[in-house]
């Protein structure tokens, strides 16, 4: 009895076709990464480097082998000179003869005028080599080879007196197979290089490759609404490493604007149903006791000012969203912050004289800021309307409250800050209070909604900049720092007292 082993089959039927297929996406897929073509670029710069680095190499290795031999044939002729000085042409062919019979690469020959062979170790030559004086490369064939011109040399010819011809030379086997063997390193290391550089690619790819798919994997979960999701760093600080720190960090905001987001709608939920309720409850009353036009004109009034309030409410977070999303910087423009802090004081002297507190001020001239004059300006009334709701207790019975409000430049910084003497915020509190609709139990018999510092905060960013609540012993100080435009002109600071 014989047993079947099933095989898996791919979609056409075949059996494993599925791996090749994937095996073929994989390898399409990582063809196309930007690293394996980066790789593969700077590979064929590199061969082409290799190439003509080689190729130079081998070319003045050919010329050095070449100078080389031309110089023995130099000596060889100083050498056949003397002797024909010595003793003519029977001195010569003695010479020659002699030295035709060691063994070597120098080549010599003899010939009458006519082209006979008298003596040497050169056998043919192609026809017309003997009829040009001078050096030249040729072939030829040893003495014992026959008419086969399977050699070359480079040669030297004399015509003597009395119309003999001398023929000095060397064989250029060794320098061919030098060549030989410098072609065939030549080709090697191309293909040494071209292969060594394709698998760097490949290998370089395949890491890249790994970390992008890790990299779309999480991408993906984030997408699919996993949002505490975080790209993994390898602790490399390579370029890839900085995108998903950026991308972190966006993310990161991205989870700030969402919670704020929920944070909003749970607070208009809660925040906004009581004067919603009391609108309402107005506006029933004044019906049931719709007898008394007196009574209806007041239930109006007072349903129109409820109206108002709710209408400024939506206002301010209408511009808290525009300032966190960044679409109000359009008229950004170079501006003196200290003039803009100090208008916003003497507005609210008469508030402050009013209510019995002390609002001094100490500006420097020159602060000059890029960005939105109306914002700088409507968050520090925030500040100041504040510190005088909030900070109008004294630690000395004798003299009255008093908030300084001072504007200066710092580390390359423009500080605006705002001074009371009250009763502060406990610093465990003071980063919620930032958030909207936050009030602590403290403020809320007093008039508000709990989006002043929200706006105040949502402007710091705008700007650049960062808003921090600050223990000012006795009181609260917040303070805005933003980076500082180059002072054209600086003055004293200037000084008012309400």
């Amino acid at each position: 009895m014989s047993a079947r082993i099933a095989t898996p089959s791919g979609p056409a039927g075949h059996p494993g076709a599925a791996a090749p297929d994937g095996v073929l996406v994989r390898l399409g897929t990582l063809f196309r990464t930007t690293a394996f073509k980066l790789s593969l670029a700077y590979l064929l710069v590199f061969a082409a480097f290799a190439f003509f680095a080689l190729g130079y190499v081998a070319w003045n290795a050919r010329r050095v082998l070449d100078d080389q031999i031309v110089s023995t044939i130099e000596a060889e002729i100083n050498g056949l000179s003397d002797q024909y000085a010595a003793g003519g042409i029977r001195r010569l062919v003695s010479v020659v003869e002699r030295r035709s019979r060691e063994p070597g690469a120098s080549l010599y020959l003899v010939t009458t005028p006519a082209g006979e062979h008298v003596v040497g170790n050169v056998e043919t030559l192609p026809p017309g080599v003997l009829a040009e004086p001078g050096q030249t490369e040729t072939a030829y064939s040893r003495v014992g080879d026959g008419d086969r011109l399977d050699h070359r040399a480079i040669v030297r010819i004399f015509t003597l007196p009395g119309g003999f011809r001398l023929l000095v030379g060397r064989d250029v086997e060794e320098r061919d197979r030098l060549r030989a063997v410098i072609g065939r390193a030549f080709a090697w290391s191309l293909m040494l290089v071209v292969g060594l550089g394709f698998l760097g690619s490949w290998f370089i790819a395949q890491r890249v490759l790994k970390r992008v798919d890790h990299m779309t994997e999480i991408t993906r979960g984030i997408m699919a609404g996993d949002l505490d999701g975080r790209l993994t760093l390898a602790g490399t600080g390579d370029e890839l490493d900085r995108l998903a720190s950026n991308l972190n960090a966006m993310l990161d905001r991205i989870g700030e604007l969402m919670r704020g987001m929920r944070e909003v709608s749970d607070n208009i939920a809660h925040d906004l149903k009581t004067p919603l309720t009391r609108l309402r409850n107005k506006a029933d009353a004044a019906l049931r006791e719709g007898n008394d036009p007196d009574a209806l004109r007041a239930a109006l009034e007072a349903n129109i000012e409820e109206s108002d309030n709710l209408i400024r409410v939506f206002n301010a977070l209408l511009m808290i969203a525009r300032l966190e999303a960044g679409n109000a910087r359009e008229g950004l423009a170079d501006f003196d912050a200290g003039a803009v802090a100090l208008e916003v004081a003497e507005l609210y002297e008469a508030v402050a004289e009013e209510r019995g507190v002390g609002l001094r001020a100490e500006i420097e001239d020159g602060l000059l800021l890029h960005g939105s004059r109306e914002l700088i300006g409507q968050a520090m009334a925030n500040l100041i309307d504040n510190a005088l709701k909030y900070g109008q207790t004294t630690p000395d019975p004798g003299s009255p409250p008093a908030v300084r409000v001072t504007a200066r430049r710092e580390d390359g910084a423009v500080l605006l800050a705002v001074a009371d003497q009250g009763e502060g915020i406990p610093e465990a509190d003071r980063g919620r209070v930032l958030e909207r609709f936050v009030r602590l139990e403290t403020a809320r018999t007093r008039p508000g909604f709990g989006l002043g510092l929200s706006l105040v905060n949502a402007v710091a960013r705008l700007h650049q900049g960062t808003f921090a609540l600050e223990d000012a012993a006795p009181g609260l100080r917040a303070v805005l720092r933003m980076p500082a435009l180059a002072p054209r002109e600086v003055q004293p600071p200037r000084e008012t007292t309400a």
